[in-house]
């Protein structure tokens, strides 16, 4: 039986995991303050000066960010699994995802993009209304001219991670009722198996890889396509998320995150700082010589390169977390409950604070510095706001 009784819950959590994924919400928010600044990918807001410093760091930091996220929400699936039963266990999924990326779909997302068409389209005015019928939701005909990125503007933005773990959660429990499997103890309550040994972990690095590769070639990076005309989905880094999801819930089964050694942590988190400083040293170097997709060399070299610094970082910062943060605090149990919240409403106070920082006056590197921080401070601030209020947080 679990522990019970005063400090259970400090025996069984792994707060490594919560700060762990507090780490990644930081990064997240930050990879999205910076699209403004750096990278050449759409966003919200356009315009100013960009850094190659900045789109180094989201190229690098959009290497392993939401891989890692998944691998960590997939190894926390098999016991909420086995603790509610397949249908508890689907219907708190879709209580819990389904709300935020309806409302992102109808409330933030419109409001975003009409910001959008208002403030970088030369389509005229519009009010809100006539926008969200015939633009956002496309009841009207496409505008001459119309300067996408997509039409109509409908779509779920950074929600799109929110549908995916829903269908993987959906695909987990269709395995987990076809094959029947028995029910076995937590990792953390049985013997640890080995860990995957470094020729495997290269063989996985390579096979990833390889199919990253080959998706590339049909769907470059930054190329969405609505899967079931639903699911916003980016095919270009599809390999890499479900490879890492599966490895979550192998990881859980094994005991791997308890069984990975340390001295081998340590090494793999070295390879990944080492590629990633040497692009951050590098400059713009690496634009000549890496390709986002198509039948070419190098989109190869990329698709390896970016899966090695993926699973070296994952590997390293899983460790580092586990020798050096698996203890409570006060603070960590007053930020992780909100990370899932600082996601859903992230991207609106980013952009926020993007549209302030227009006639600022700053440089690329500044604007990032001030909106990344304060994007962050005020995003858990909204998100503690929501979780106490009762409505919004069974809906958030």
């Amino acid at each position: 039986m679990p522990p019970t009784g005063p400090g259970a819950d400090d025996r069984r959590r792994l707060y490594y995991l919560d700060n762990l994924r507090l780490l990644l919400i930081v990064l997240v928010v930050a990879h999205h303050a910076g699209q403004p600044y750096g990278p050449a990918d759409w966003w919200y807001v356009e315009g100013g000066d960009r850094s190659a410093l900045i789109s180094t760091f989201a190229a690098i930091s959009g290497a392993f960010r939401m891989s890692l996220f998944f691998l960590v929400s997939a190894y926390l699936l098999p016991h909420a699994y086995d603790r509610k039963g397949g249908a508890r266990f689907l219907a708190e999924r879709f209580r819990r995802f389904g709300p935020p990326i309806l409302i992102g779909f109808f409330v933030l997302i419109p409001v975003l993009m009409y910001a959008y068409y208002l403030n970088f389209r030369d389509h005229g005015p519009i009010g809100f209304g006539a926008y969200y019928l015939d633009v956002y939701l496309g009841m009207g005909d496409e505008p001459a001219g119309w300067s996408g990125p997509i039409w109509p503007d409908r779509q779920f933005g950074h929600l799109w991670f929110l549908q995916h773990l829903l269908c993987y959660a959906l695909l987990y429990a269709a395995w987990r009722w076809i094959t029947a499997r028995r029910t076995t103890p937590p990792a953390s309550a049985r013997p640890h198996g080995a860990a995957p040994g470094t020729l495997a972990i290269v063989l996985f690095v390579l096979a990833v890889s390889g199919a990253t590769f080959l998706l590339r070639v049909w769907y470059p990076v930054d190329q969405w396509v609505p899967m079931l005309e639903f699911i916003q989905t980016e095919p270009a880094d599809l390999a890499q998320y479900a490879a890492f999801f599966v490895v979550g819930l192998a990881a859980y089964r094994r005991g791997w995150l308890a069984a990975l050694p340390t001295r081998a942590g340590y090494a793999w988190l070295g390879v990944g700082i080492v590629l990633a400083g040497a692009h951050f040293a590098g400059g713009g170097w690496f634009d000549d010589v890496y390709a986002m997709g198509g039948w070419d060399v190098r989109s190869l070299l990329w698709s390896t390169v970016e899966t090695l610094i993926c699973t070296a970082l994952s590997i390293g910062l899983l460790v580092v977390f586990r020798e050096w943060a698996d203890r409570p605090s006060r603070l960590v149990r007053a930020l992780a409950p909100a990370t899932f919240t600082v996601y859903v409403l992230h991207v609106p106070v980013v952009v926020a604070l993007q549209y302030a920082m227009t006639d600022a006056g700053t440089g690329p590197l500044l604007a990032f510095g001030v909106v990344s921080v304060t994007g962050v401070l005020l995003s858990f601030a909204l998100a503690w706001c929501v979780r106490r209020t009762p409505v919004l947080r069974r809906l958030l």
